[in-house]
């Protein structure tokens, strides 16, 4: 029974690291944020979202994942459908940096030979580190002072990816984020000037665009050498 595990396990092991390739390359996109100010549009790209992605494959279905992405943040009362939220009239602008680590799963077997097997949804599960700021202290009516804040958030969403050529691949996905804050808006219990919403609502900021990754490693796609 013990060497049969062993068996099982050195098979397992050894079909893995042969499985194993490289991707990096770039996101290009939109972000938005979902929150107490502006429009509560889930999907409602208003500003530019950058970055650089690697995964390191551990077979044609799982990847492990890891981006860095920059972001401007943007909410805008005018931009709400809600008539309380236009005459309050509120706005504000945010940056966030970015650093996820996660998994990637794929629908379908992806990368094989297989002229069918070059394209497949899939979804993304992460957990994030990111940088931004928030208010620390009013110096006066309606000046402030503030400070970096580094902060989790639980990304996930979904894709659809598809081979261009031998090494290359495009993807476009929609990634959103769970914050544990509720002042990527500047919200804080702290400055009366600065409440506003539902103080038991946390923020969410979102992600949307296109990705281009290059693959390297081992024969692409998890070919075998001829």
């Amino acid at each position: 029974m013990v060497k049969k595990f062993l068996f099982i396990t050195v098979l397992w092991i050894t079909t893995s690291i042969n499985a194993q390739i490289h991707e990096v390359g770039i996101f290009v996109g939109g972000s938005n944020y979902i929150g107490d100010i502006g429009s509560t549009s889930y999907i409602y790209p208003n500003n530019f979202a950058g970055g650089i992605i690697y995964k390191y494959n551990l077979n044609p279905r799982i990847a492990l994942r890891g981006t860095f992405t920059y972001a401007q943040i943007t909410g805008d009362d005018a931009d709400s459908k809600n008539a309380g939220r236009k005459l309050r009239d509120l706005r504000f602008t945010n940056t966030i940096k970015e650093l996820a680590v996660g998994m990637e799963f794929s629908y379908f077997e992806y990368g094989s030979e297989s002229k069918s097997l070059q394209h497949t949804p899939y979804i993304l599960v992460k957990f994030a580190a990111y940088n931004y700021n928030v208010a620390a202290r009013e110096t006066a009516p309606n000046q402030y002072t503030y400070k970096n804040k580094t902060s989790y958030s639980i990304p996930f969403g979904l894709g659809y990816k598809t081979k261009i050529g031998e090494s290359f691949a495009i993807g476009l996905e929609v990634v959103a984020r769970y914050t544990f804050n509720d002042n990527l808006d500047f919200n804080n219990v702290d400055i009366p000037s600065l409440q506003y919403g539902n103080p038991n609502s946390n923020d969410w900021y979102v992600f949307s665009g296109i990705n281009l990754v290059y693959t390297f490693g081992r024969p692409a796609c998890y070919t075998n050498p001829q």
